[in-house]
């Protein structure tokens, strides 16, 4: 260490310095707009992986959401400057993240159904893992997971834009309501409706995507072969008495 460089904080392979960890977000913004050139990777990296698990449930699949993720990155660090504070930190860079994902899918004008990405475990997939139990290790329990977040992917991808993305942060990321009112942009009410009227509809659709369809759930009336009602000890005549 030189005379010139002693007290200084001491920079990392990744560019960041000591000091960095130490440094709130809402630091780390404000020196990213003073023109720290470190400042928005540290941000970033610190919030990473919830950005990115947001972003692929948004758009569904890993390349789509690696482009939402890019567009909203691009979009926070132009603008930056215009964070006032309002909100913290995490939840203006959610905001534009989600911006960014939902005007991809509103210009697609296509509703996709994707299988769940391989990786979606990976990143910040809360509460879904069973590790360490007997029954995450068990191969049939975990296709049976599986098929489940593949089935529950597929419904999610067709829903609107604006009912899925409540839903993801509301009721996958856990989120509250009020913080994710702030992060799109809308009244309280808004989100609570929309996440009522997406879990209505995504209830409909995990049963259509059950195997036979609809099968489980016939329409109201007895059926045409009446006695497939019955069970095999009702058809049978009750014993006479002695």
């Amino acid at each position: 260490m030189t005379p010139e460089s002693e007290g200084r904080p001491e920079e990392q392979p990744d560019g960041s310095l000591d000091g960095d960890a130490d440094r709130s977000d809402a630091e780390l913004l404000q020196a990213h707009v003073d023109g720290d050139a470190a400042a928005f990777g540290v941000l970033f990296a610190r919030h990473r992986d919830r950005l990115w698990a947001v972003a692929l449930r948004t758009m569904g699949n890993p390349e789509d959401a690696a482009d939402g993720l890019q567009d909203g990155l691009i979009a926070a660090y132009r603008r930056a400057g215009s964070f006032r504070g309002e909100a913290a930190v995490t939840t203006w860079l959610h905001r534009v993240v989600v911006n960014a994902c939902l005007d991809r899918i509103r210009a697609a004008r296509v509703r996709r159904t994707e299988s769940l990405p391989d990786d979606l475990d990976e990143y910040g997939d809360r509460g879904s893992r069973a590790s360490g139990t007997l029954e995450a290790e068990d191969p049939a329990v975990l296709a049976v997971l599986g098929e489940r977040r593949r089935q529950v992917l597929d419904a999610l991808a067709q829903l609107p834009a604006e009912q899925r993305a409540a839903l993801v942060l509301v009721d996958m990321e856990g989120y509250p309501v009020a913080e994710v009112a702030l992060m799109l942009d809308c009244a309280v009410g808004t989100v609570k409706s929309r996440c009522s009227r997406g879990r209505a509809r995504l209830a409909d659709l995990l049963d259509l995507l059950r195997p036979g369809g609809d099968a489980d759930h016939p329409e109201p009336g007895n059926p045409d072969d009446a006695g497939s009602v019955r069970s095999p000890s009702a058809s049978r005549a009750p014993p006479r008495e002695a």
